[in-house]
């Protein structure tokens, strides 16, 4: 199944901040370069309520491993100034080394993967690419 919130062609149109999918319905979850777009707190609470246990989010986005700290400022709100901050017009955000502290704050343990020469041939995956493959976690252990 396929959704997004603006696209035609897709399965479903859904909100990703808050899916109208009954919980535990997927095992695995693509989220490629959404969460740079949306309340990523209340995104991912959203993934991980709709996996079932054990289940994966594998989740690809925009970070810049130099930074300590994600870069977000909810003051800048225009295209113009949104491209300027944050290297596109639709983007809130830019992630820095912290983008993994997220992930388990929303209850996930994280692997990570580089995107190597062969497998961005294989896979059509940019150069030096971040996978991060998170799996839901009990609740009790998060």
């Amino acid at each position: 199944m396929t959704a997004d919130l603006a696209a035609a062609d897709v399965d479903r149109q859904e909100n990703i901040e808050a899916l109208t999918i009954a919980d535990a319905q997927f095992d695995v979850v693509v989220c490629s370069h959404v969460l740079e777009h949306v309340d990523d707190a209340r995104a991912l609470g959203e993934l991980r309520r709709v996996l079932r246990d054990r289940g994966i989010v594998i989740c690809m986005v925009p970070i810049i491993e130099g930074w300590d700290a994600t870069y977000e400022d909810a003051s800048v709100r225009s295209p113009a100034t949104r491209d300027l901050h944050f290297g596109q017009h639709d983007h809130v955000r830019f992630y820095g080394q912290d983008f993994r502290a997220r992930l388990g704050a929303a209850g996930f343990r994280v692997d990570e993967f580089t995107a190597t020469g062969p497998l961005c041939v294989k896979y059509g995956l940019l150069r030096g690419e971040k996978v991060f493959v998170c799996t839901k976690i009990d609740a009790g252990l998060a």
